[in-house]
This record gives structure tokens, sequence and C-alpha cells, in this order.
């Protein structure tokens, strides 16, 4: 009987010493957040209404999330202020302008529509969005998404240098 506790310590070890979890379990190092920048666009014409269009040079994970933000105004120093969309502002004169976005694994689409015709107007010329694309696992984080630092810091995003699409 004493020969058996050794080899019986020795699987008990065994057991527990495979059966834990490391950081890499509970990681995703395969996807990671990426930032793109669309500086000074204008939006085509299309049947059916303004777009911008551009695909993904690697495509999506099916569950990954997309957010766009639109540069609305500069602080004082120079720095962007950024407004999520999709957002509609509302004209002194009563109008309205929409601005929103459709994504999928290979590509995206933001549009601008109104209530009056916007071929030639500011709303849709000389426009800066930010795309962020955040990883699934992050997606059941609680964050504000229309506050852009809070989203850039809560998912750990580097905007210093994104992507020009």
């Amino acid at each position: 009987m004493k020969k058996i506790i050794p080899y019986l310590m020795a699987a008990t070890f065994a057991l527990f010493s495979f059966s834990c979890t490391s950081d890499d379990d509970r990681v995703d190092y395969d996807t990671y957040s990426v930032v793109y920048d669309l500086k000074n666009v204008n939006f085509e014409s299309t049947p059916n209404g303004f777009q911008i269009s551009r695909s993904f040079v690697n495509p999506l994970f099916e569950s990954d999330m997309l957010l766009v933000y639109m540069q609305v105004d500069v602080t004082n120093n120079g720095s962007p202020i950024w407004q999520q969309i999709p957002t509609t502002f509302y004209l002194s004169d009563g109008h309205e302008v929409d601005y929103n976005f459709d994504f999928s694994r290979f590509d995206f689409m933001i549009y601008a529509g109104g209530t009056f015709n916007l071929a030639g107007s500011e709303f849709i010329h000389g426009k800066t969005f930010r795309v962020l694309v955040v990883p699934a696992q992050f997606g059941r984080s609680v964050v504000d998404l229309n506050n852009y630092d809070a989203v850039i810091a809560h998912y750990n995003l580097d905007d210093s240098n994104p992507t020009v699409l």
C-alpha cells in the first residue's frame, strides 16, 4: 500500500497542474483593435442618396463591432471633437441632416441624407471620420460609446497613428 501513495500523489498533482488556467485562456491574442481615418472625404451621389464606401484589407470577425465618429469641430488647442454616428443635426431653418452607417465583414458605408437636397452643400464635402474596429470580446463591456475618448481609453486603442482609408 505504501508504494501506491506516491503514485496517487503524483497523479493528483498532475491533474491539478494541467487544469489550472492562465492569462492565455482569457486574452484573445489573435484579434486586435484597428483605428482608421477618412480625412477630408466627399460623399458620392448614388441613386440611394449620398454615401462613402470603403473595404477592409482583412475581413472582420463575424462578431466584431464597428464604431464610426465624425469630426464636428476642434478645440482651442486644435484637438478634434468627435461625435458618434448615427446622428441628426437640426438646422436653424427647420431642416435636418442625418449621418448613418452600416458594415459587413468586408466593407462599410457611411450615409448622409436630409430633409433638403444636400448636393453642393457643406454637409457632404470635406468630412473627416474616425472608424474603430473593436473585437467582439470587448463588446460585452459597458462604456459610453458616444464618448470617443472613453471608448479609446476603455478599449486601450492607440489612435495616435490611424490607418488612412
